[in-house]
């Protein structure tokens, strides 16, 4: 039996006001019970220590449309030691180098220009600025990873981005901030300090996930105790407008189940872009700001549990072997929601050296090379990194071809 132990937080963290728009008009609206920290993954000596429970809830706030957790647990608990590794995923690499292209011809970059970015990992994006012969600065506080991005040439500042941090930094022509504004306690600090670091008439960019796209296609998985909140582009056009910036552009991108980049410039006024207006009004009818809308994310859930767990039991009963494949921050959530061990599940495979030998946290199931894969041979090989899926299964056509199945559960349950 698993050894837990749980945190227990104060009733003021029940209180608290909406990070972004300051307003205490938060609803309740799903909670996913109290599960250990996402990358907390357990290696052999931990394996007798019991796992640390934080309690893991969402509200919604009715006044900006903004979802966040309600209790928080301090970002140097979660970030100093990170094993998300952005170079092990070839879909987020490609996605970096054509971003990195489109900036340079667009915005004319060039050996006098400097780009920031803000998260930057292991150097995955601003290596492809790096090798063009522009300066780069990465900002990124786990430290095991600052020296990987090192390594490739890439200058990092190993702190927590923050207002207070930006004035000690140069201006920059293009300020960066992918997938990071979710991890920050503070937004409104966090977004002005991305207007003290740009330049005048330089550019920031911020992708984030959608909010819409989560509840839409049930990836409640993606909720976790590293990321704070949840945007839609109704609360970022507010968050943004409040901290001095303009939005120039809105993209809408199919990364991570479909997330939003919006394109700004220090300022207020002038043209907006025609398709946030139309957004905005799409979020609008939606019910962005209705706690109604939120609260079917359990309904939908608790009906996916009930089928993937089926398919488990027919799997067993049939004598029929499964794995998984990957071990990322969201197979941390699903895995412990529903409340799959190793005797479901024996073991996951994922193509980060740094993950392999550990084991997932709460259920204990080991992590091992991909090359397990092709002795064990398994009838079904159930996809935890959904949004990896399609790059997964190209990359093992061989899996295929000796009879295993690929199993994605989300959005909905398919065998490939």
């Amino acid at each position: 039996m698993n050894r837990i132990r749980k945190v227990y937080y104060t009733q003021e963290s029940l209180t608290m006001p909406c990070r972004s728009c300051g307003a205490g008009a938060l609803e309740p609206v799903f909670s996913l019970g109290s599960l250990p920290l996402s990358n907390a993954l357990v290696d052999e000596a931990g394996l007798s220590i019991s796992d640390e429970l934080h309690p893991l809830d969402l509200d919604c706030c009715v006044s900006c449309g903004m979802l966040g957790i309600r209790q928080a647990v301090a970002p140097e608990r979660l970030f100093r030691e990170y094993l998300y590794y952005s170079s092990y995923s070839a879909t987020a690499v490609e996605h970096a180098h054509a971003f990195a292209q489109n900036a340079i011809a667009e915005l004319g970059l060039g050996p006098k220009s400097l780009v920031i970015e803000v998260a930057s990992n292991d150097g995955y994006l601003l290596s492809h600025f790096h090798a063009r012969g522009i300066a780069t600065l990465g900002i990124e506080p786990a430290r095991n990873v600052a020296d990987v991005a090192r390594s490739k040439g890439v200058q990092t500042v190993t702190e927590f981005f923050d207002k207070d941090l930006a004035p000690s930094l140069p201006k920059a022509d293009l300020v960066i901030a992918n997938n990071v504004l979710a991890h920050v306690p503070d937004p409104n600090g966090f977004v002005s300090g991305l207007g003290t670091i740009v330049r005048p008439g330089g550019t920031i960019t911020v992708e984030v996930p959608s909010l819409l796209e989560l509840v839409d296609n049930t990836e409640f998985d993606t909720v976790y105790h590293e990321h704070f909140s949840y945007f839609s582009a109704t609360s970022l056009d507010a968050l943004f407008a409040r901290n001095g910036l303009a939005v120039e552009r809105v993209d809408l991108l199919v990364l991570h189940g479909g997330s939003l980049r919006f394109t700004l410039r220090k300022g207020s006024g002038g043209e907006r872009p025609r398709n946030l207006a139309e957004l905005l009004s799409r979020e609008a009818a939606w019910g962005v700001r209705d706690p109604l809308v939120y609260r079917m994310l359990a309904h939908k859930v608790s009906g996916m549990k009930v089928a993937l767990s089926g398919f488990l039991q027919d799997a067993i009963v049939h004598g029929r072997s499964v794995a998984g494949y990957g071990a990322p921050a969201k197979a941390t959530v699903f895995l412990n929601h529903f409340g799959l061990g190793p005797d479901k599940i024996p073991f996951v495979v994922d193509r980060n050296p740094h993950k392999q030998g550990r084991y997932i946290p709460g259920v204990r199931i080991p992590i091992r090379s991909v090359d397990l894969l092709r002795l064990e041979k398994p009838d079904f090989v159930l996809v935890l990194p959904w949004n990896l899926a399609n790059e997964i299964i190209e990359q093992e056509q061989d899996l295929l071809r000796q009879g295993s199945r690929f199993v994605v559960a989300i959005p909905s349950l398919r065998l490939i």
